[in-house]
């Protein structure tokens, strides 16, 4: 609730302070004494249009600071409610004669945008004015729902689930078919190279010496075999001049070291003849084996062409593509699980906004109907409201439509000319909508009427002001009788210059002010006794302050 305004330099006012307290306040004065200044001012403080020309003249910039007291705060748009509970908030603008506005929230610099959203929560102002919250169709559609009473949790919840699905699908990453064409391109890999069985990293390095063998088995045989021949002959070949030399050492102790090497050479020469004899024996040319050999070579040397240099990197690689294969398979299955809970999570949604849909639908005439019982009360008798539903299955677009007049096209609000006939409507919108900002400003909401009608909506204010504070600029005296306070705005003239100043009126005041806003002559005894019979009337059926929520 609005508790302190403060203006400064802003048209004919040079600087005054209001305190406002809870329930009705009428804001009243002469014609032309700055009463809708105050409404300047609220629409500056929420982020409003920054027009230099309400600069007063000869001051450099105007000022404009307002001091709330609230709890949460409900933001109609959305239905949610902020996490903090802050017991004031302080908003402030300041508008130059030349260049850009300034703006401040709870002291910290800010963009007229990020005062216009904190603002905007706070006040909701009726009339010619754009800020209105419910000129905004988000804001319209809220209060069809609130209206019908429409759970939107379903909605909500089905929405959120399709949006975290759908992002734990991009979180999988890259297009699918991509995915698949890499799933078969590592599938062939892996195949490939489990299926060559390599041994180890020197199955190359081994065959490679085993091709060389078969492919020369028959000269390597032929050498072998004349080796074997000078080691070992009946003609007396190495062995037998080794063991002669043996025989010819032994027995002499000082020559056992001598004997030692020979004996040594002995037994090396005996283990070379016996591989040799193995050579001579069974290697044997088998051109089947030697094909097998340079086939398998060849293998290798395609895998290695494709996958490393070495059998090592090729081996290395397949264990990769393995891992990586795995991951790959593995994401498709949960991208498959995931697209088979998208779609059951969006046939969820619009199972939950066509029934939202369809209570929107069927709630909407009743709206109209309710808010047209207010209307005529208001003086509006021939007024028609329409909420208008889109055919779309959650009947998202929500539009209300004003036909002020017999004969004339429904409208859009926002398109409503008369700041009046618009202002009515809002009245009549707040006492059937529940919710809603916590102050409420009226302006024009009695132009051109009088009489029951003026009646009517001093009544219609004081209902709405029993569940939030209301401030209404007003000119005539049924409608201020009802409110809980009043404060009037006076123009002087100091020196040439012209000064309006707001004051709160005491209940004795308020008495004289209606007299002159009934008479044009608050001294007129009749007069004063009619404003003393408004109030007394007006006491019997608003709620007080004290009442309130």
């Amino acid at each position: 609730m609005l508790v302190e305004l403060r203006v400064r330099d802003l048209g004919v006012i040079e600087d005054t302070t209001l305190n406002i307290g809870n329930g009705m306040t009428a804001v009243t004065g002469e014609t032309g004494a700055g009463k809708t200044l105050v409404v300047e001012a609220l629409e500056l403080l929420v982020g409003g249009r920054a027009d230099p020309v309400l600069v007063r003249s000869g001051a450099s910039e105007a000022l404009v600071e307002g001091r709330f007291s609230h709890g949460q705060v409900e933001s109609e748009g959305d239905g949610q409610v902020d996490g903090e509970s802050a017991s004031e908030t302080v908003l402030a603008r300041a508008l130059p004669a030349s260049g850009r506005s300034r703006a401040w929230v709870d002291g910290r610099m800010a963009t007229a945008s990020a005062l216009s959203e904190v603002g905007s929560r706070l006040v909701d102002l009726h009339g010619q004015h754009s800020h209105q919250s419910l000129l905004d169709p988000l804001s319209q559609r809220a209060a069809l729902d609130t209206f019908a009473g429409i759970d939107l949790a379903p909605v909500s919840a089905a929405r959120n689930l399709v949006r975290a699905l759908t992002a734990e699908m991009r979180a999988l990453g890259g297009d699918p078919d991509v995915r698949a064409r890499e799933i078969d391109l590592l599938r062939h890999q892996v195949e490939e190279i489990a299926t060559a069985h390599i041994s180890g990293p020197a199955e190359d390095d081994e065959l490679s010496a085993e091709e060389a063998r078969l492919s020369g088995a028959a000269v390597l045989r032929e050498a072998a075999a004349s080796g074997l021949s000078n080691l070992d002959s009946e003609n007396g070949g190495v062995l037998d001049g080794i063991g002669r030399v043996v025989a010819g050492l032994d027995g002499y102790r000082e020559l056992e070291a001598l004997r030692d090497r020979a004996h040594g050479l002995q037994a090396e020469a005996a283990d070379l003849a016996s591989e040799l004899r193995v050579v001579v024996e069974t290697w044997e040319d088998d051109p089947d084996r030697l094909a097998a050999v340079s086939s398998r070579r060849a293998r290798l040397a395609d895998l290695r062409r494709k996958y490393g240099t070495t059998l090592e990197e090729v081996m290395k690689h397949g264990e990769e593509a393995r891992q990586r294969l795995d991951d790959l398979e593995s994401t498709e299955e949960r991208a498959a699980a995931l697209a088979i809970a998208i779609t059951e999570a969006q046939e969820s949604l619009v199972a939950a906004q066509m029934a939202a849909g369809d209570a929107r639908r069927e709630a909407a005439p009743r709206l109209a109907k309710a808010v047209e019982s207010h209307l005529r009360n208001l003086a509006m008798p021939s007024a028609r409201l329409e909420v208008a539903v889109d055919d779309d299955p959650a009947g998202d677009n929500v539009v209300f439509l004003l036909g002020a007049n017999p004969g004339e096209a429904s409208l859009p609000l926002h398109k409503v000319a008369s700041g009046g006939e618009l202002a009515r409507a809002m009245l009549a919108l707040r006492l059937v909508v529940a919710g809603g900002r916590p102050t409420l400003v009226f302006d024009e909401v009695d132009a051109g009427i009088g009489g029951a009608a003026a009646d009517a909506v001093g009544r219609a204010l004081a209902e709405l002001a029993a569940h939030h504070q209301v401030l209404v600029v007003t000119h005539l005296p049924q409608v201020a009788a009802f409110a809980h306070n009043q404060v009037v705005v006076e123009k002087q003239v100091d020196l040439g210059r012209t000064r309006a100043s707001v004051r709160h009126l005491e209940p004795h005041e308020r008495v004289i002010e209606l007299a002159r806003m009934l008479s044009g002559r608050p001294s007129s005894a009749s007069a004063r006794r009619h404003a003393e019979e408004l109030l007394a009337d007006a006491e019997k059926v608003r709620v007080t302050p004290s009442q309130m929520d």
